[in-house]
C-alpha cells in the first residue's frame, strides 16, 4: 500500500490522542497521530461573507519615542471580536484590536524597543520572521511570556537589512492556533535611499480564515494537522476579497505577504505580467519582468512592480491550483479568489522606468562548513492504531536538545533534502540565506537570480543548497513553515558558538 493511500485510510478511520486533544484546544499536544478522529465540523457557506469592499489601508503602529532613530512601541495581544456576519461577532485574538495587526514601519539603522502584554489565556511570544535580530530578543520557544505578564524586545536593525518582514507568536505547540485566529502582522524595514521610492507602494497581507457554519473560528480537523490548515477564504488586509482601485499613475509596487498556516498562493493576475523586484528579504539585484505567475510558499514575501498598460477593465487576483501533495482523504483543490482590481482609474501618465539594477547582493564567500537537513514523515500501525509522524532528521523536535551547531560568522552551506511525500516551506531563524541551487531527479539547476531569503519551499524528492552566516551566540529554531507541521515535530534547534 503506498503512503497516500495508506493515510487516506488513516484519516478515514481518524487521528487518536494527537487530534483529539489538538481539537479540544488543549495546552499539550503529543507529537504523534494516532486512532479515531473526531467528525469535523460543519464550515460557513463562503456566500454568506460579504465581500467586494474598497481595501483598506494598513493600521500602523504608532511610535511613542520621540527620539530620532528610535521606534518604541507595544503590541498587546488579546482576545478581539469583529463583526463579519449579522448573526453576532466573530472571535479573533489581535494584536491591539487589529486585524491583521498594526504594521511596523521603521527604517534600517533604527533601534526598535516593543512591549509584549500577553492578555490571552495562553503563553506567547513575538517571533521577528525574518529579522537580523539576537536569539534572545527573538521568540524562541523557550522565551515564552506567560499570560497576564509582559515581556520587552529590543534590537537594532543594521543597515542592510531593509525588506518585508512579519511578526508573529512562537509558542511550542501554540503557534498554529495563534496564528490562525489572527496573531500576525506586517513589518517593513525601509532602505535610506530606495530606487523605487517614486512608484505608489500597495501592501497586501494575505491570511487564511477558516469559519464554521455558526461564523466563529474552527478548530483544526484531522485534515489541517495532516496536512496544515486551509479555510474557506483568504483575506487581504483583514478583508474577504476586496476591491483594489489602482493607482491613476497606472503603476504600483506591491509587497505581498504569505501569511497563511499552510495554504500556498501561486499568484495570477491575468491579462497582467508581474515583475519581481524583491523576496524575503529585500530587493533583488535587478529587475525580473514577465512573471505570468508567481508561488508563495507560507511564510514568504515578494514584491512586485504592477502595470495597467492599456488595460481599463477589472481584473482579479487568484490563487491557482497548486498541487503540493496533500494527503489522506481531501477534497480537490480550486482556484481562490484573492481581490479585484479596478484598473478603470488609471490616467494617461507613462509609468517610472525601473533601474536596471535595484540593490548589490554580496556574495557571502567560500563556505567553511555544511549542514544536512532531512525532512521525511514516518507512518506505522501499532495494535490496530495508525499513527504518523513529522520529522527532521529523522527525529522529532525536542524543546531540550540541541541538533545541529554552527560558529559566528561561519559562511556555511546546508544542503536540506525534502524526503517526504508533500511540499515543505523551510524557514531558518535570524538570518537570511542565498539558495544557490536546486535538484530534483539527480538534476541540479542553478537560482536563475541572485537574492535574500528566510524562507524556501522544498517539492517533494527535491534538494536545495543555501549558504549563510549566523552573527549571533545563541539558539536558533529552524522548521516546516507549515506550521501544524512545526507543531507535529518538524522542527530542530540550532546552538550558534
Amino acid at each position: 500500500m503506498d503512503r497516500r493511500s495508506f493515510l487516506g485510510g488513516m484519516l478515514l478511520s481518524g487521528l487518536g490522542s494527537f487530534s483529539l486533544k489538538a481539537l479540544a484546544g488543549t495546552k499539550t499536544m503529543p507529537h504523534g497521530m494516532s486512532g479515531t478522529m473526531a467528525p469535523g465540523v460543519l464550515l460557513l457557506d463562503p456566500a454568506l461573507l460579504s465581500a467586494g469592499e474598497d481595501l483598506v489601508r494598513l493600521p500602523t503602529l504608532a511610535n511613542e519615542s520621540r527620539q530620532a532613530g528610535l521606534f518604541k512601541a507595544t503590541l498587546v495581544a488579546a482576545p478581539f471580536s469583529v463583526p463579519l456576519l449579522s448573526s453576532g461577532p466573530t472571535g479573533f485574538w489581535a494584536y491591539n484590536g487589529t486585524l491583521p495587526g498594526p504594521l511596523i514601519d521603521v527604517t534600517e539603522g533604527d533601534t526598535v524597543e516593543i512591549t509584549l502584554v500577553n492578555r490571552l489565556t495562553q503563553p506567547t511570544t513575538i517571533h521577528w520572521h525574518g529579522l537580523p535580530v539576537p536569539p534572545d530578543q527573538d521568540g524562541n520557544p523557550h522565551d515564552a511570556v506567560a499570560p497576564g505578564q509582559s515581556h520587552t524586545y529590543r534590537f537594532v536593525l543594521p543597515v542592510g537589512c531593509a525588506g518585508s518582514y512579519w511578526y508573529h507568536p512562537h509558542p511550542h505547540l501554540l503557534a498554529a492556533e495563534q496564528v490562525y485566529r489572527g496573531l500576525a502582522g506586517g513589518f517593513i524595514v525601509r532602505a535610506r535611499r530606495d530606487p523605487l521610492a517614486q512608484i505608489p507602494e500597495r501592501l497586501l497581507i494575505l491570511s487564511d480564515l477558516k469559519l464554521d457554519a455558526t461564523g466563529q473560528i474552527a478548530a483544526n480537523d484531522g485534515n489541517d494537522w495532516m496536512n496544515g490548515r486551509e479555510g474557506q477564504f483568504v483575506l487581504t488586509n483583514g478583508q474577504n476579497r476586496p476591491l483594489l482601485r489602482f493607482s491613476p499613475q497606472g503603476q504600483e509596487r506591491w509587497r505581498v505577504w504569505n501569511a497563511n498556516s499552510a495554504r500556498y498562493l501561486r499568484l495570477q493576475l491575468p491579462g497582467s505580467t508581474l515583475t519581481l523586484v524583491g523576496t524575503d528579504g529585500g530587493l533583488l539585484e535587478k529587475p525580473h519582468p514577465g512573471q505570468a505567475e508567481y508561488l508563495l510558499a507560507p511564510g514568504q514575501r515578494a514584491e512586485f512592480i504592477v502595470e495597467a498598460g492599456p488595460r481599463r477593465d477589472r481584473a482579479r487576483l487568484i490563487g491557482a491550483v497548486y498541487d503540493r501533495g496533500k494527503m489522506g482523504d481531501v477534497a480537490p483543490d480550486s482556484p481562490i479568489a484573492i481581490l479585484d482590481v479596478d484598473f478603470s482609474t488609471v490616467g494617461a501618465s507613462v509609468p517610472a522606468s525601473l533601474p536596471d539594477r535595484l540593490a548589490d547582493i554580496p556574495d557571502q564567500g567560500t563556505p567553511v562548513a555544511q549542514k544536512r537537513v532531512i525532512f521525511s514523515e514516518s507512518m506505522s500501525m501499532h495494535n490496530g492504531q495508525h499513527s504518523m509522524k513529522f520529522l527532521v532528521n529523522g527525529k522529532q523536535y525536542d524543546m531540550n536538545r540541541i541538533d545541529l551547531t554552527s560558529r559566528v560568522g561561519d559562511v556555511e552551506m546546508w544542503e536540506i533534502v525534502n524526503q517526504s511525500d508533500m511540499d515543505h516551506p523551510f524557514h531558518l531563524h535570524g538570518t537570511q540565506f542565498q539558495v544557490l541551487s536546486r535538484e530534483m531527479d539527480g538534476v541540479s539547476v542553478a537560482e536563475p537570480y541572485k537574492a535574500w531569503h528566510d524562507t524556501v519551499n522544498l517539492k517533494s524528492g527535491e534538494t536545495v543548497r543555501i549558504k549563510t552566516v549566523q552573527r549571533w551566540p545563541g539558539i536558533r529554531m529552524f522548521h516546516c513553515h507549515i506550521l501544524e507541521h512545526e507543531a507535529a515535530g518538524m522542527m530542530g534547534q540550532l546552538k550558534v558558538i
